[in-house]
């Protein structure tokens, strides 16, 4: 019996369905296993290491994306289940939230506003128009809701999932410092600022860094999604017309 072809291997492993949620899977425990070993610097994201380790196999295996979501598509199938967890934290917490009802619906509406308009206005400054500028509006919300207000407003929800994570990893990696720098230390006001901007991604990074900034992150996510849900179909379409016109 001859020794098998390498290239024949991979043919038929790639074929598998298993193998892209295996090696989904396995991207982010070297990218977790590196944030670690970098001491949890926050430029040594796992979700951002396990993209560019996904990017590069794909590339070097010519694996076209939808092949490999048709693998991996159970981690985005759990998106749902994580989604309405975030009721955990939001009930564990109710007695601090009641403490500061009106300061967090204050920066809630602040934040959620602010996300939308700003990505509009900005896209629209650098000459994007249509479909583009409103798959761009719920950005800062958590992917599963993101997706469908892309797809309710007119946007592009493959784009917009794409825009989702890389706000997510920027918020992430740049939120820590960032608030360091500004000099605020109330672990509450840091939580909801990190979910409301930068969704799962940044309210995994905030429960890294403190308990309570990860439940307020939680919390600041949740309530994010919930009111960009609502408002984006009002403001995007305007706010492009308006903007694009």
């Amino acid at each position: 019996m001859s020794p098998a072809d390498p290239a024949e291997i991979w043919t038929y492993l790639r074929q598998d369905p298993l193998l892209w949620l295996t090696a989904t899977l396995v991207a982010y425990a070297l990218g977790d296993l590196a944030f670690r070993r970098a001491g949890r610097k926050p430029l040594i994201n796992p979700v951002l290491v396990a993209v560019a380790l996904l990017a590069m196999l794909l590339r070097l295996t010519g694996t076209p994306y939808e092949r490999y979501f048709d693998g991996a598509q159970f981690v985005h199938f759990m998106l749902g289940p994580a989604t309405v967890a975030l009721a955990v934290p939001l009930h564990a917490n109710l007695r601090l939230i009641r403490s500061a009802f009106w300061p967090m619906l204050a920066a809630l509406i602040a934040g959620s506003v602010t996300a939308l308009v700003s990505a509009v206005a900005i896209g629209a400054a650098f000459g994007l128009t249509g479909e583009t500028l409103l798959s761009l509006a719920p950005k800062s919300v958590t992917a599963p809701v993101a997706l469908g207000v892309a797809e309710t407003i007119g946007g592009a929800p493959n784009l917009t999932a794409v825009l989702v994570i890389i706000t997510g990893i920027t918020g992430a990696v740049v939120a820590t410092p960032l608030l360091n720098l500004l000099r605020i230390r109330d672990w509450r006001a840091r939580g909801l600022a990190v979910g409301v901007a930068a969704h799962g991604i940044g309210t995994a990074r905030a429960f890294q860094v403190n308990e309570t900034a990860g439940a307020f992150a939680g919390i600041g996510m949740g309530l994010n999604a919930l009111l960009t849900a609502l408002i984006a179909p009002l403001l995007a379409p305007w706010l492009v017309a308006l903007l694009a016109g």
